[in-house]
């Protein structure tokens, strides 16, 4: 209609099919701790793997191979916009976007792996409905630039599945494809579960630019969350930031080499509402038995957990400032962030008395935690010819974080969290429990550090073995109990994280080189505390040099307690722009033709004497810091790749 409406259709559809391992630690520490001179066929009389009895938690790792777990995702996603041209700068625009996602996860663990064997079959299904209109309107008036817009969003999102678990197999013939072979349903192992969250939003955003110098940005947004109870559904999160262009004063034509320079602050609020189900604000039962009534059995209801019906919005308060600034015809690039950012309002799960309160934990807002750190890039392009140039890029961020406070008052009663909460701890192929943690969360320390006793090294048993020495901190003899004789020995987040590119090119050549590393950070070597065990030897493998050292104790204390710091070459590739046009016959088809080989994992430098520095030391679960017998080498690969362009 003139260019009065655009239309705008999308749609997008996948499937995907996955061979699984089911369980990578203990498929690779049986790998690594099985009796080599065992033979690597089945018993030909029982038609079953030789395993080694006296040793717990490891089976012979052929018989992993056989373990079926498979799962197919299919996906599809599909939109549509509209965008009305109102009049000169003002629009509307209309967007529905509708996603479906299911999941189809199977799973058999024969008798060779799993007492009487046992079927896994289940189904998560996930819809996504967005809508929202969002009107904008830009104007420029002299020296003057204004750009507003306002957006009303609406999105529901919905989550359903179920599974089914059933043992005690007489044959390993049907795996997973026939569920009516095993004899026995497990009551943990069914549930079906149903979840309908919905999120409402609200933002507006002002634009103000002056003579392309002044910068001044405004936000308000507010959204409303199924998840949250009834008088906090609603959060209010609005933002402001100025930018100054310092180059464009006239002041500055004094300085002919600075090609831009701006000056950047800003200060905001942004809500979060992962940390919370759906539902957890309601009263809620499930089933939790069955019970005899007569001569029937009847499933018994119970509560779910406590209610807290005045669950909110975490809310994180965010203050950034920093600057960019370009030299020499852009040919030397330099930017510099700051940023501090205080969390409050955290979702956390405390432990309560029983009475007043139903179960013994209660999910409530009453954490706070700090974030702060600088970035800066830069980028240099000391050579720029016609037939040569050099790029380098580097990106490094100095990040801290510290977990504030855990304690608070809700409804007149103080609570607080446990002092010292583990994160990850040691186990599987040999190691037998007792004092294994070693990282916790500890309020008044960065989240994630390694809490452990000092070992003063390795001390005479008396039989020729030698154990680990640990020191009394505190002095009043050795205990190993958390508050006693532990200290916090580093962490595991690194406190630097590097990333690079260097690019060369040379008439038709060039040469790419990706880089990246992580720095201030530990890693607890698990994997060596474990093999370097002589007391697990022989129903366990050990490594090479453990007979020589001839240690006897599996006591986690800061022996094995290692720097993290790497830099890694993370690809290496060398391509040839082909001169075609040197070729008649290929010029009339082919517009460009490209070769390039590729390296990827080129090398790693490291002082750690583990397999791979690069382990979980990000996200906070039960491996975070920890390498306990789950990594497997990185592999190089090399590339040959072809491009052409007719």
């Amino acid at each position: 209609f003139d260019g009065f409406l655009n239309c705008e259709l999308g749609m997008f559809g996948s499937i995907q099919k996955n061979h699984n391992l089911v369980d990578y630690q203990k498929t690779f520490y049986s790998a690594a701790t099985f009796n080599p001179t065992y033979p690597n066929h089945k018993d030909p009389v029982t038609n079953s793997w030789d395993g080694i009895t006296t040793a717990s938690q490891i089976t012979n790792p052929l018989a992993w191979m056989e373990v079926q777990d498979d799962d197919a995702t299919s996906h599809i996603s599909t939109h549509a916009r509209l965008t009305f041209n109102l009049m000169e700068g003002l629009k509307l625009s209309l967007f529905g976007a509708y996603t479906y996602n299911i999941v189809e996860n199977s799973q058999y663990l024969p008798t060779s792996v799993w007492a009487n064997g046992q079927a896994y079959k289940g189904t998560k299904k996930r819809e996504s409905l967005l809508g929202n209109m969002m009107l904008t309107y830009k104007k420029n008036w002299k020296k003057h630039f204004f750009d507003v817009l306002a957006l009303a969003e609406l999105q529901k999102e919905t989550y359903t599945g179920y599974y089914t678990t059933v043992s005690n197999f007489s044959t390993d013939k049907f795996g997973y494809n026939n569920l009516q072979a095993g004899a026995l349903r497990l009551w943990e192992g069914t549930n079906s579960y149903y979840e309908q969250p919905r999120l409402a939003s609200f933002m507006g955003r002002f634009n103000y630019t002056y003579a392309d110098r002044y910068v001044l940005t405004l936000n308000a947004r507010t959204d409303a969350s199924s998840k949250f109870g009834a008088n906090h559904k609603w959060g209010f999160f609005p933002s402001a930031s100025a930018a100054w262009v310092i180059s464009e004063e006239e002041f500055m034509k004094q300085f002919p080499m600075i090609d831009n320079l701006k000056f950047r602050i800003g200060y905001g609020l942004a809500g979060n509402q992962s940390g919370i189900d759906s539902y957890t604000t309601l009263n809620l039962v499930k089933p939790n038995g069955v019970v005899p009534v007569g001569n029937s059995a009847i499933v018994s209801l119970g509560d779910i957990r406590n209610t807290n019906p005045d669950l909110k919005w975490e809310v994180k308060h965010t203050f950034n400032t920093g600057f960019d600034i370009a030299l020499f015809g852009n040919r030397l690039l330099l930017s510099a962030n700051y940023y501090n950012s205080r969390t409050t309002d955290m979702l956390y799960l405390y432990n309560v008395s029983v009475p007043p309160f139903t179960y013994n934990t209660l999910l409530a807002n009453i954490g706070s935690m700090r974030n702060w750190g600088t970035e800066i890039a830069i980028g240099i392009t000391p050579l720029k010819t016609k037939d040569m140039e050099l790029n380098i890029n580097a990106n490094i961020t100095f990040q801290r974080n510290k977990l504030l406070s855990l304690s608070g008052m809700y409804n007149g009663e103080m609570l607080s969290a446990s002092e010292y909460k583990s994160l990850a701890s040691l186990d599987g192929a040999g190691f037998h429990g007792g004092y294994n943690h070693i990282v916790y969360q500890m309020v008044g320390q960065p989240l994630g550090v390694f809490y452990l006793p000092h070992s003063t090294g390795l001390e005479s048993d008396g039989n020729g073995g030698y154990t680990y020495g640990i020191a009394d901190l505190n002095g009043g003899g050795v205990s190993l109990e958390d508050g006693e004789d532990r200290y916090v020995a580093g962490q595991a987040v690194p406190k630097t994280i590097l990333g690079s590119n260097i690019s060369f090119r040379y008439k038709r050549f060039d040469l790419s080189l990706q880089i990246n590393g992580a720095f201030g950070h530990k890693i607890y070597n698990g994997t060596s505390l474990t093999y370097m065990n002589m007391n697990i030897f022989p129903d366990y493998n050990v490594m090479k040099k453990a007979p020589q050292q001839n240690i006897k104790d599996q006591t986690a204390t800061d022996y094995w307690l290692e720097k993290g710091d790497y830099v890694n070459f993370d690809y290496v590739t060398l391509g040839w722009n082909v001169p075609i046009e040197k070729v008649q016959k290929l010029k009339k088809y082919v517009r460009s033709l490209r070769l390039a080989f590729t390296v990827n994992n080129l090398a790693t430098i490291s002082g750690y004497s583990g397999l791979s520095p690069m382990i979980n030391s990000s996200t906070v679960n039960s491996t975070l810091g920890v390498d306990d017998k789950r990594g497997y080498p990185l592999a190089r690969t090399y590339t040959l790749g072809l491009s052409i362009n007719f």
